[in-house]
């Protein structure tokens, strides 16, 4: 499988969101806390447009958003396809 990871804050309930639907999907992810690392949250930010709010959600390497375009890609069915390994010599 592709690697999972969101970037989380305490406080946030699309956080929590975003971790139950993975659950849900059986998705393994890795869940890196922004508490306490406000520079990795501005280089985050900087990488991907400006993107600021929190849960940051990377898919291998390709950052999907937050937990709006996570549950958009469930709801399409293609969120199960972008998880799985890619296949050998793909980019």
């Amino acid at each position: 499988m592709q690697q999972v990871r969101v970037y989380t804050t305490l406080v946030c309930s699309y956080c929590q969101a975003a971790k139950r639907l993975l659950s849900q999907r059986q998705i393994p992810y890795q869940e890196i806390s922004l508490d306490d690392k406000p520079d990795l949250r501005m280089q985050l930010s900087a990488e991907n447009n400006g993107y600021r709010t929190v849960p940051m959600i990377f898919i291998g390497t390709e950052f999907i958003g937050g937990f709006n375009e996570l549950n958009a890609l469930d709801r399409n069915g293609t969120l199960k396809e972008k998880v799985q390994p890619l296949p050998p010599g793909a980019p």
